[in-house]
């Protein structure tokens, strides 16, 4: 398995009300730079593991941590060492770019704070799809925005192209899945130890 931190080029997902169907480029930023702006109060883009101060992009899980849903109220504070603090659901917590650092800091904020509530999108889906996304789990079928709304953004260092036909997670450090898109961009395949895919695939 590769190294996840490991610096490679990405192309990130626009930060727009869609939850970045659509992908750009961005030049590679090692730190924080000074047009970072904290971004304005929002919603959480996803559901994310906390251990109630701390969110990890790799949104591994872990002993003592709980989900976050999508559409937590957010509001940003400030910027620290690779970190966007902010109050999340009432409490004060960081998210931390620990694998995604080739992108500015305030691209890597725009992912995670939305304009729009993604529980007002999701509303349209079908019971089955809300329940999947709602439980932080899988469905064949589902659309790249569908999966980042169930389980969040793969890692940078180990996704150089979002737009590839196959996104890798880690439900653990060791517990690798992946997950492979159609030519129409819907999940085709979730593969994986199975112990793995038990825990995140929906049924």
């Amino acid at each position: 398995m590769l190294s996840r931190t490991a610096l490679c080029g990405l192309f990130a997902f626009l930060p727009a009300l869609a939850l970045a169907q659509s992908c750009i480029p961005f030049c590679s930023t090692l730190l924080q730079s000074p047009q970072d702006k904290v971004p304005p109060e929002g919603y959480l883009c996803c559901n994310m593991r906390t251990d109630g101060s701390w969110i990890s992009d790799s949104n591994y899980m872990e002993p003592g941590q709980y989900v976050l849903p999508l559409g937590t109220p957010v509001r940003p504070t400030s910027f620290g060492r690779f970190r966007l603090n902010a109050d999340i659901g009432g409490r004060s917590q960081s998210i931390g770019n620990d694998y995604s650092r080739n992108i500015s800091m305030d691209e890597f904020a725009k992912r995670y704070v939305l304009a729009v509530d993604p529980k007002t999108k999701m509303s349209g889906y079908s019971d089955k799809m809300r329940a999947a996304i709602s439980s932080a789990k899988l469905l064949p079928g589902m659309t790249r925005e569908q999966v980042l709304m169930s389980i969040g953004y793969p890692i940078g260092s180990e996704n150089p192209n979002f737009n590839a036909n196959v996104w890798r997670y880690w439900l653990t450090p060791y517990s690798e899945f992946q997950i492979k898109f159609d030519d129409t961009g819907k999940v085709s395949d979730i593969t994986g130890d199975p112990l793995v895919k038990g825990q995140v695939i929906y049924n």
